[in-house]
């Protein structure tokens, strides 16, 4: 069998699936004995319970979902100071590149690192700061990224790019987002 070669995925789109995407890859790692690592770079700090940091806990240590993030910046009822946000952001970039660089993993998803460079005009980490994450990857590691309006710089260094395209979303039917659906 030929050496694995890490790839570089890129799930964006103003669609849902993104997040779903790449959780679709885990499950296809996790079933051929990867470590898989979910980095999430907003959600935490929430009173709702995510399902796959849920089955991360039962599937430990093969699988792990670390949420490092303090929510959605000024959305979603979010009161948190701007320098809360950009703290949680900045250890997450460093949790990142450790876990990257430490041949842990098999399959890492850096979850909504595309929002980080820039969620409704807040920035709080710089494409630069994505691109040498993606510099720090170990040739046998593949690396997800997710989030919407993914810049070019990032799209050139992918080896694969979804865009997720909204044709009709419950939203626009005034339906809550589900449980183990949207969360």
């Amino acid at each position: 069998m030929p050496a694995r070669q890490g790839l570089i995925l890129l799930y964006t789109g103003n669609g849902k699936g993104k997040t779903s995407a790449a959780l679709g890859a885990t499950l296809r790692a996790l079933g051929h004995g990867w470590r898989v690592l979910v980095l999430q770079f907003f959600k935490g700090d929430w009173p709702i319970v995510f399902g796959e940091a849920a089955l991360a806990k039962r599937l430990a240590p093969q699988f792990e979902v670390l949420q490092l993030g303090k929510g959605f910046v000024k959305h979603m009822g979010d009161k948190k100071p701007f320098e809360e946000h950009l703290a949680a952001a900045q250890e997450a970039l460093r949790v990142a590149k450790e876990k990257i660089v430490s041949g842990a993993y098999d399959l890492i998803i850096l979850d909504e690192i595309i929002y980080a460079i820039d969620y409704a005009g807040v920035q709080l980490v710089s494409v630069e700061d994505v691109l040498e994450l993606l510099d720090a990857k170990p040739p046998s590691l593949h690396l997800v990224l997710t989030g919407r309006n993914a810049p070019q710089a990032i799209i050139d260094r992918a080896d694969l790019v979804t865009e997720m395209v909204e044709v009709k979303h419950p939203w626009q039917q005034k339906i809550p987002a589900q449980v183990g659906i949207d969360y």
